[in-house]
This record gives C-alpha cells, sequence and structure tokens, in this order.
C-alpha cells in the first residue's frame, strides 16, 4: 500500500510538470508572436550566480559609480520577491531594437533605443497582454510586468534565464543579436521549468575598455557612470557639462553607443528589426546642432512624442548641442 501511495504521488508530480513544462512553451510561443526574441525563464530564488550579480550591485553602489541615480540603491532591487509576493518564476523577453539605418554623414548622434517609440511603454503593454495570456490559461496566477524602470537586476536576471551574458561593458550580449536588445521580464506566481543561465563569451576580448572615450569603463564589467556620456546627457541636471565629458563626446548628444559599436558581436550580420514601433524618425538620422538649437519648447516637445527621449528635457538638448559644436563627429 505504500509503495502503491508513493507511486501515485509520483504520478501526479510527474503529470503536474509535465502540464507545467507545456504551459512553459506555450508562454514563451506566445512572448514570441509579440515580437519578443529571444525569450527565456528563470526560477525563483536563483542561484548562486545571482547572489554574486547583487555583490556585485553593493560594491558598484559603495564606489559612488550610480553618480546621481538614488533609485539604484532601492532595495527592492536585491529581492525580487519584494516586487511580487510569491513569485516562483520569471520570464526574460528580449526585443531586437537593432535598425540598419544609417546616420547622414556629419549628423549628431542618439542612441539607437532612442530611434523609435518609447520602448517602456511598448514591453510593458506587450508584457501586459502576456501577463492577461497567462491569467487564462490559469485562473488565480499572480503575475507583474517589469521593464528597466522597474528596481529589478534586470540583465542579471536575463542571463539567468539563457538570453545571454553581461558584456564587459555592462550590456547583455546574446549570440545572433549582439548587444541591441530591449529587455522585460514577467514575474508569476506560478512555478514553471526554467532555461540553463547563458555562460560569459568575451573572452580575453576588451575592445569596450579603450574605446570609451572617458574611460567610464573603469574595470570590466564596471561602468563609472559619472564619467559616462550616456549618464550625462541622459540624467545630469546640471546647466553645464563637466568639460571632461564635454571635450569627449564625439558627437554624442543623447546617450552613447561607442562601447556596443566596437563589440565584436555587434560585428557580425545582425537582423534588422522591422517592428514599426522601433523605426527611427527620419530627424534623429541627420541631426545638426545649428538647426536643432532654434528649436523651441514647443518644436521638442512635438518631435519628442511617445519618445524615450523625452526624458532629456529642451533645455538639456540645447546644452548637449552646444556642448558639440566645433566637434569632430
Amino acid at each position: 500500500m505504500l509503495a502503491a501511495d508513493w507511486d501515485n504521488g509520483a504520478s501526479v508530480r510527474a503529470m503536474a510538470h509535465n502540464a507545467h513544462g507545456e504551459l512553459a512553451l506555450q508562454l514563451k510561443q506566445q512572448a514570441l508572436q509579440l515580437g519578443f526574441d529571444p525569450v527565456g525563464l528563470a526560477a525563483v530564488p536563483a542561484g548562486e550566480r545571482l547572489g554574486l550579480r547583487t555583490a556585485a550591485l553593493e560594491r558598484w553602489l559603495a564606489a559612488g559609480y550610480q553618480a546621481d541615480m538614488a533609485w539604484m540603491a532601492d532595495p527592492r532591487r536585491r529581492a525580487v520577491e519584494q516586487l511580487l509576493p510569491g513569485v516562483r518564476s520569471l520570464l526574460a523577453v528580449g526585443l531586437n531594437y537593432y535598425v540598419a539605418a544609417e546616420r547622414a554623414p556629419g549628423s549628431l548622434k542618439v542612441a539607437r533605443y532612442g530611434w523609435g517609440r518609447d520602448y517602456h511603454r511598448l514591453i510593458d503593454g506587450r508584457l501586459r497582454r502576456l501577463g492577461r495570456w497567462l491569467e487564462q490559461q490559469v485562473p488565480g496566477v499572480r503575475w507583474r510586468a517589469c521593464v528597466d524602470s522597474a528596481p529589478l537586476l534586470d540583465k542579471a536576471w536575463a542571463e539567468e534565464a539563457g538570453l545571454g551574458w553581461i558584456g564587459k561593458h555592462g550590456n547583455l550580449i546574446h549570440r545572433k543579436r549582439g548587444s541591441w536588445l530591449l529587455l522585460g521580464h514577467l514575474l508569476t506566481s506560478l512555478e514553471l521549468p526554467a532555461d540553463a543561465p547563458a555562460q560569459p563569451l568575451c573572452g580575453s576580448c576588451s575592445r569596450c575598455l579603450p574605446a570609451c572615450p572617458t574611460g567610464a569603463i573603469s574595470e570590466p564589467f564596471v561602468v563609472d557612470s559619472r564619467r559616462c556620456i550616456a549618464f550625462h546627457t541622459i540624467e545630469n541636471r546640471d546647466g553645464e557639462l563637466p568639460a571632461a565629458i564635454a571635450t569627449a563626446m564625439e558627437g554624442w548628444v543623447a546617450g552613447c553607443d561607442i562601447c556596443q559599436e566596437v563589440c565584436p558581436w555587434n560585428q557580425q550580420p545582425l537582423a534588422s528589426s522591422d517592428d514599426p514601433d522601433l523605426q527611427p524618425r527620419p530627424w534623429l538620422l541627420d541631426l545638426r546642432a545649428e538647426s536643432a538649437l532654434q528649436w523651441g519648447d514647443g518644436e521638442w516637445d512635438e518631435k519628442l512624442r511617445a519618445s524615450a527621449l523625452r526624458r532629456i528635457k529642451p533645455w538639456m538638448w540645447r546644452r548637449n548641442l552646444r556642448a558639440n559644436e566645433g566637434s569632430h563627429v
């Protein structure tokens, strides 16, 4: 009788495992249909590597590398359970934002993530659709959609879910997509089978370190925001940029992609996104200081409608443009 009881219990557990495995495949398929690729699942709590990533965050904060980004110290970033009590699994998704478009010669530069519509709204909306689909399959399931504005170690969790590895420039790298991926996560109370974490493949390559004109990558995997062009053009609220930044911007006025552009994983033939929401606004590919400095706040408001670049206020755009006057683009 005890053996029979054990067999019945094992059979029930096997059926539940198979059912969850099938649901995990369906969930991933739904994510792919929404335009996400790659996708992967991680278990909560995670393994040892995520603990190491959390410890690295603590060292980064202690060194002051977050600059004015106080939100990076949010304690919820260290404990995903605080974002969704009872969370057991996490679906990580990537959205390819590489578009094979070229800037006009001599034009000023805007980071690729800002070429299209605001990716926060785009990814959040699609993840919510995914969460509602999951709720239809399993009534009562709890879930939460997270984009990179949420206090979550998003790159570390994406690495845990097998999407790619964190490169020495601090960005997630995928074998076929390179580092041009926008990340999102769906937390759920369901226990779903996890994918294998990604393995690092940077090897001895360190091209990104010397490529940074301000030396912001102080050592492999460590970015000092205080020396980062992207931080200063987007987050710095001072009237003037530090001289060490202003003299080394190389034409960048909104973000910076230098460390990604030199990465060998971005030198391979890459699939260009055909997502209509990610296609570049034409003016961003031919941005000139002499004309842009004449735009009033209303014109900036119109040009940046539904853009992640609205975080850069009109006066900051003008500051960044002036800092680049006379620079070699």
